[in-house]
């Protein structure tokens, strides 16, 4: 056996151990299973989400669209509305 010690911030510690205890788990016995699952799958157990809810690789996605119609909307390749009513008259013509 060893001794792992971490530092943590206290709300989130706080936090952790108030949805361990919802789900029967103490924090030691949430971290041993996080490295249990960990070494059994040779990677991390959970996929991980940015603070938006998307994967790094989908939000880099995203964030490259924005930027692609940002510089399409400068160029004039695409049209800027100021109004749903002018968009709608528009698309009619």
């Amino acid at each position: 056996m060893t001794t792992l010690n971490i530092r943590i911030d206290e709300k989130v510690k706080a936090s952790a151990r108030k949805t361990f205890a919802s789900i029967g788990l103490d924090m030691s016995s949430a971290v041993k299973l996080f490295l249990h699952q960990t070494a059994l799958q040779k990677k991390l157990p959970f996929q991980v989400l940015t603070a938006n809810g998307y994967t790094p690789e989908f939000e880099a996605e995203i964030k490259k669209d924005i930027e692609e119609t940002m510089a399409d909307l400068k160029s004039g390749k695409i049209k800027k509305y100021s109004s749903v009513e002018q968009l709608h008259r528009d698309i009619l013509k």
